[in-house]
């Protein structure tokens, strides 16, 4: 059985930090870069694979994309229906996607596969939902920033160390009455589930942030790649 990770806790919370737009690094480091492969793509039909409150279901409706969107933590999974109560919003887990295969010519996963225990029955599961020529866009946590943290207190002289890279574990991280569980794990092993899976690496990327908010929060995302965003298609 899944242990608890935090997410039903920490729900409430959550919606608060990213109300109706989203907070500083999906606004200025990840929405630019992600929504133009979205737009770019031609997609019909998508599934969000851990929607949240449905954020990017919206976006991507609003592209004309018919999306469904499958999230196992209950407050998160209302907050979508209420905010888009014409959405079809599912309770499915990562790692047991309850829909038939080659269903969705897009599937997207936006910081979800850190949250996920079993990450290869997670991969297997998206590749599986895939249609021929379909493509997985995935956003997460980028292994060189699972792996470390900031050392110092002296603004501008602190430094981010890296330890336990290649060994994957789970740890706890908190902030604004949020408190869940993250999986570090190396890229090796994520490259490596992907390929196996049968898809293809078509696009890659280290989005740094646009110039615009917080500048000392700018300054942080840009001395480590906090994210990554990558495009895997499945064969035609």
């Amino acid at each position: 059985m899944t242990q608890d990770n935090g997410w039903e806790a920490s729900a409430q919370a959550w919606i608060a930090t990213l109300g109706d737009r989203g907070d500083f690094a999906r606004l200025h480091v990840i929405d630019a870069p992600l929504l133009q492969r979205l737009r770019e793509g031609g997609f019909r039909q998508a599934l969000d694979v851990g929607c949240g409150e449905g954020r990017m279901c919206r976006a991507m409706q609003q592209m004309g994309i018919a999306t469904t969107g499958a999230e196992p933590t209950r407050a998160l999974r209302e907050a979508a229906m209420q905010r888009d109560p014409s959405g079809r919003y599912v309770d499915a887990r990562a790692e047991a996607l309850p829909f038939d295969d080659a269903s969705f010519d897009l599937v997207l996963s936006c910081l979800t596969l850190v949250d996920v225990d079993g990450i290869e029955e997670a991969v297997s599961e998206i590749a599986r939902v895939l249609t021929p020529g379909g493509a997985a866009l995935i956003v997460n946590l980028n292994s060189f920033a699972t792996a470390g943290g900031w050392q110092g207190s002296t603004p501008g002289q602190q430094r981010f160390v890296i330890d336990n890279y290649m060994r994957p574990h789970a740890e706890w991280v908190g902030w604004q009455g949020i408190y869940i569980r993250n999986w570090h794990r190396p890229m090796s092993l994520y490259m490596q589930l992907f390929l196996q899976s049968g898809l293809q690496l078509t696009h890659y990327d280290e989005p740094m942030p646009d110039g615009q908010g917080d500048p000392d929060k700018t300054a942080r995302y840009s001395r480590v790649p906090w994210f990554h965003l990558m495009e895997w298609r499945k064969p035609a």
